[in-house]
């Protein structure tokens, strides 16, 4: 959590939030060590399941407290560059709700809690994990 801690604008206030208040939540600044792309999470849920076979773990992954948006950590500077529809881009100049690691606060969870090692779910492996996605989604469920 410390490198996600590290970009809020009181790294240790963000800490002592997190590991003394139960639903402890902190509003981070996206844009300085990563972005994040939200997808509805139909489309979410299956793009997740394409890297987690791949690469077995990506970079954190959070979703909200009724599963219908996914957000992708991804490297900073993607968000201005990615066009999709339906999906929502975190960068410089927004601010994402993170929950402790293994937390569900604030309406938020993770997914895939960060690792420690600031490890990001690689760009050129998410779109095309969400073009096999939506793929599957076309087919429907016998497809």
């Amino acid at each position: 959590m410390e490198w996600l801690a590290a970009v809020a604008p009181d790294p240790d206030a963000c800490r002592w939030e997190w590991e003394r208040i139960e639903h402890g939540v902190a509003l981070l600044p996206a844009g300085r060590r990563w972005d994040v792309l939200i997808l509805p999470g139909a489309l979410g849920f299956p793009t997740l399941d394409v890297p987690t076979r791949l690469v077995g773990r990506p970079g954190p992954v959070l979703a909200d407290s009724e599963e219908s948006r996914i957000g992708f950590f991804v490297p900073p500077g993607t968000a201005g560059r990615w066009l999709g529809t339906g999906v929502r881009n975190a960068g410089h100049g927004t601010w994402i709700v993170v929950p402790y690691s293994g937390r569900a606060a604030g309406g938020v969870r993770s997914l895939v809690a960060p690792d420690g090692s600031g490890a990001l779910t690689d760009p050129s492996l998410l779109e095309p994990a969400m073009h096999e996605a939506a793929a599957g989604m076309a087919r429907g469920p016998e497809g």
